[in-house]
């Protein structure tokens, strides 16, 4: 009787610790899109008779998705602008913002290579494949190589 009541004991524990650890893990996964059109109407709330609060326009900015309500997606901008957005809108192109002043493109994912151009603060760059440190990118007429760490957004 007693391995028994221990067993459950036990169980319990680790059942519970799993599920704190499962969701906390969970809230940890930030989620990106990109807008998909060059004009995006951000409102107050979830629905379409909630007034406008801003504009976008742009196209492929990057968006932090934070919350989920019927076919509306409440988004976040690189500079913490918040509001509401129908799903139409949102793509699942990659995108990122340049986070450093100064950042380096450079030809090949390492810093021994030639640079190709240099990036500012808050630069819209389009993403073509990542490796473990290094994303390959596209901004503007160039294109070549950045560190992962300093860019914000889908990659």
């Amino acid at each position: 009787m007693f391995n028994l009541k221990l067993l459950f004991n036990c169980l319990y524990i680790f059942s519970f610790i799993f599920f704190f650890i499962e969701n906390t893990n969970a809230q940890e996964k930030e989620v990106f899109l990109s807008l998909k059109k060059n004009i995006v109407y951000v409102r107050q709330g979830p629905s379409l008779d909630h007034p406008i609060k801003f504009v976008y326009k742009k196209k492929y900015l990057p968006v932090m998705i934070i919350d989920t309500s019927e076919n509306f997606k409440k988004i976040k901008d690189f500079n913490n602008n918040v509001g509401w957005v129908h799903i139409y809108l949102l793509s699942k192109k990659k995108s990122a913002i340049n986070k450093n002043k100064n950042n380096i493109m450079y030809r090949k994912p390492t810093i021994f290579s030639n640079p190709v151009a240099k990036l500012g603060v808050g630069r819209l760059v389009l993403v073509k494949k990542c490796k473990l440190n290094w994303c390959k990118i596209k901004s503007g007429k160039y294109t070549g190589w950045v560190k992962k760490i300093s860019l914000w957004g889908r990659i």
